[in-house]
């Protein structure tokens, strides 16, 4: 299983409000239409997160596909042309940002329906091997975070080797996606032992100018609900 992750911004001049009903309600049956797709959940996020002024970005899309060739064969199709049309009328696109990653569950447990879902922007310290930097997020700081007791579910989206060739380094290295039942159970973590392990052991693998990693607050909308088979190394 692969999964393309694309963070977006809304269109200039569109409001949030806007944005988040074109996005669910017009693009995404477009997009579901898509043939090969197994699996497509937007991550919408919490208007309260607006009162501070913008955020990174106004959503997160999540595509799932069985592997690489059937990812490639949609770029002839249909739905996929007419999704691509579509994206200007709500999407800042010249802001997309996609990435192409492999999932690695650290915690998996059950998650609500109105679970909120937290989305931290990634960027590994540039002075490691990327391949040395990922495998230490996922064998050790992610275990490190595994215990807080509020964290219902922890998935990393790690970006595919692909992305390092030669010096090139993709936006971000990867998207840490956490669940909690509640804002409120999210602020209770914050106080635990096993969240400040995870905090004193950022450095040892985060970009020193991504921490504190930039956080989404979201909640999810599932348009596509197939099974998405987590890829572990």
């Amino acid at each position: 299983m692969i999964k393309v992750c694309e963070l977006v911004q809304r269109r200039p001049g569109m409001t949030v409000e806007e944005f988040q009903v074109h996005w669910r309600d017009v693009h995404g049956p477009i997009v579901a239409a898509i043939p090969g797709l197994r699996r497509y959940v937007q991550s919408h996020p919490l208007l309260g997160g607006y009162r501070r002024g913008p955020l990174p970005y106004d959503g997160l899309a999540e595509l799932w596909f069985d592997d690489k060739e059937a990812l490639r064969s949609i770029a002839t199709t249909d739905a996929f042309a007419a999704a691509k049309v579509d994206e200007p009328n709500f999407i800042d696109t010249a802001s997309l940002i996609e990435l192409v990653v492999d999932d690695i569950e650290i915690k998996d447990g059950p998650v609500p329906d109105d679970a909120v879902k937290s989305i931290g922007l990634v960027r590994l310290r540039r002075d490691i091997d990327p391949a040395e930097a990922h495998r230490y997020w996922a064998q050790v700081h992610g275990p490190i975070a595994a215990p807080i007791p509020q964290l219902r579910r922890y998935v990393q989206s790690h970006v595919r080797a692909g992305a390092y060739t030669g010096d090139r380094r993709p936006a971000w290295d990867g998207l840490a996606l956490t669940w909690f039942d509640s804002i409120d159970a999210m602020r209770a973590s914050a106080k635990t032992d096993a969240f400040a392990a995870t905090i004193a052991d950022g450095p040892a693998t985060l970009d020193p100018s991504a921490i504190p990693t930039p956080t989404i607050l979201t909640r999810e909308h599932v348009v596509v609900p197939g099974e998405a088979t987590q890829q572990l190394r």
